[in-house]
């Protein structure tokens, strides 16, 4: 399946991170039931998480944990940082405020 990153469905999404994983679970020569219990998650919750059928955040999070992939997750949430241009604009002086003149009052308007 073609990743296109801007139009892929959720259930797209769900099919690729499913083949994923189960490719890097082939690959460390691990069966369903050998991972499902590394992961401490059912053999069903595996088996729809590598068919892509749905599966629940705590279910993804304990097999990438299981498969040492937590690199995975650290790409979904990278550390937040300032940007150099929220830098910039924080040391930028703001536009000093200016003084109110006062309008005095004319000559023919005066009480006396």
């Amino acid at each position: 399946m073609q990743v296109n990153r801007i139009y892929n469905t959720t259930e797209e999404w769900e099919k690729v991170v499913g083949e994923q994983i189960r490719a890097a679970r082939i690959s460390n020569d691990l069966d369903q039931a050998a991972l499902s219990e590394l992961a401490n998650v059912s053999i069903g919750a595996l088996s729809n998480l590598e068919r892509g059928r749905g599966s629940s955040l705590t279910t993804v999070v304990a097999v990438v944990r299981a498969l040492g992939r937590t690199d995975w997750l650290e790409s979904l949430a990278p550390n937040v940082t300032i940007s150099p241009l929220q830098m910039l604009r924080s040391k930028q002086k703001s536009p000093a405020a200016r003084a109110r003149v006062r309008k005095s009052a004319s000559p023919s308007k005066l009480p006396y």
